[in-house]
C-alpha cells in the first residue's frame, strides 16, 4: 500500500472519532477532517515525578496532545502523531468556544510552524501558558493546516473537557521539580582563575544541583571528575593543579552526600586543551554516566556543556 493510500486508509478508520464538516469557497465545496474528543470521551491524564510533569490528551483518531514540564525547563506543548496529516508549513492557531457555548467569538493567536516529523507542531513556554489559560476558560485551541496529501483542511481540536482539575495537579507536581535535569548537567565544567584551586559561591550552588539530581535518580552509576590546566608552567605543576582542581570538586560533591564510590578522579594537566584561550582550558569537568549507557572515551575532554552562572 503506498503513502497516499495509507493515508486515506486512516482517514477512513477515524471518521467514527472525527467530525467531517463542509467548507465553501465560492462554488467549491472543500472537506475539512476535524479531530477532536467529545463531552463522552475528553480526558487529560497526569503524570507526575521529580524529573518531569506531562499533561496528556488524546485526541481521537490523530494522536496526542501533550503539555510537558521537564525539571530546569519551561512549559511546553506539542502535538504528537504517528501518522503525518498536515502539510509543512504555517498553520492557524485559534481558541474556539465549544458547541455548546454559541455565540462566543473565536480567538486567532495567529500562525505556528508544522514540520513533518512525528510531533509536527511543537510551542515554546509563552504559548503553551496561552492554549492553558484558554482551556482553563473553556476554550479549545485548534490548529488548521492543508494536508500533505489533498490539501484539505486539516482541524485538531484540543478539549478542555476535564482539564482544570488535572491542571491543579500539575501545578502541584511543578512545585516539586528537581532545579535541573539530567541533560542540563550530565556534562558539565567549573572553571579557575589561574593557579587558583577554590571554588566560588556560584560553583557550589551548581555543584548543589548536581548532587540534587544524582541522590534522586538512582541510575547513575558514575561520576567522572577530570582537571585541567592551561599551558603556562612546568607539566609537573600543571600536573599537580589539575589533580587539585579535580579533588575541589570532587571532594565538595563527596562532602555533599555523593557516595565516594561513584566518583572517579583524573588529572590531566594541559593535555587536552579546548581553547586557544587559556582560561577557557583553567577547568574541571564532570560527567555523569547512567545504567545501560555507552561510556565515552576516556580522555575527557572539554564539554561544551552546562556551566555555573557567574
Amino acid at each position: 500500500m503506498d503513502g497516499m493510500a495509507r493515508i486515506s486508509a486512516f482517514l477512513r478508520g477515524a471518521v467514527v472519532s472525527s467530525a467531517i464538516g463542509a467548507l465553501t469557497a465560492g462554488s467549491v465545496s472543500v472537506q475539512a477532517a476535524t479531530f477532536g474528543a467529545g463531552i463522552e470521551n475528553s480526558q487529560w491524564y497526569l503524570s507526575e515525578s521529580v524529573f518531569e510533569c506531562t499533561l496528556v490528551h488524546q485526541v481521537p483518531g490523530y494522536g496526542r496532545a501533550v503539555f510537558r514540564h521537564k525539571a530546569g525547563e519551561s512549559l511546553s506543548f506539542f502535538l504528537e502523531s504517528e501518522t503525518p496529516l498536515m502539510r509543512p508549513g504555517q498553520a492557524q492557531l485559534v481558541m474556539e468556544a465549544p458547541s455548546w457555548r454559541p455565540g462566543t467569538a473565536p480567538r486567532p493567536l495567529g500562525r505556528v510552524n508544522v514540520d513533518d516529523s512525528r510531533r509536527p507542531l511543537m510551542l515554546e513556554s509563552r504559548l503553551a501558558m496561552v492554549l492553558v489559560q484558554s482551556l482553563l476558560e473553556g476554550l479549545d485551541p485548534t490548529v488548521t493546516r492543508e494536508s500533505w496529501y489533498d490539501g484539505s483542511p486539516v482541524r485538531v481540536k484540543v478539549s478542555n473537557i476535564n482539564f482544570a482539575g488535572q491542571f491543579s495537579g500539575y501545578r502541584s507536581c511543578t512545585a516539586g521539580l528537581l532545579p535541573v535535569n539530567y541533560d542540563q548537567i550530565k556534562r558539565s565544567r567549573i572553571s579557575f582563575a589561574s593557579g587558583s584551586t577554590s571554588l566560588s559561591e556560584a560553583d557550589r550552588r551548581f555543584l548543589d544541583n548536581i548532587v540534587i539530581y544524582i541522590q534522586a535518580d538512582s541510575t547513575v552509576e558514575r561520576v567522572f571528575v577530570d582537571g585541567h590546566t592551561d599551558s603556562s608552567g612546568s607539566r609537573i605543576d600543571n600536573r599537580a593543579l589539575s589533580e587539585e582542581r579535580a579533588n575541589a570538586v570532587a571532594d565538595y560533591l563527596i562532602g555533599q552526600g555523593i557516595d565516594a564510590d561513584l566518583v572517579t578522579t583524573r588529572a590531566h594537566a594541559d593535555q587536552y586543551p579546548v581553547s586557544r584561550r587559556a582560561a577557557d582550558n583553567r577547568r574541571t569537568t564532570i560527567r555523569l554516566q547512567r545504567e545501560g549507557e555507552r561510556p565515552d572515551l576516556q580522555q575527557a575532554n572539554g564539554y561544551e556543556a552546562a556551566t555555573p552562572n557567574t
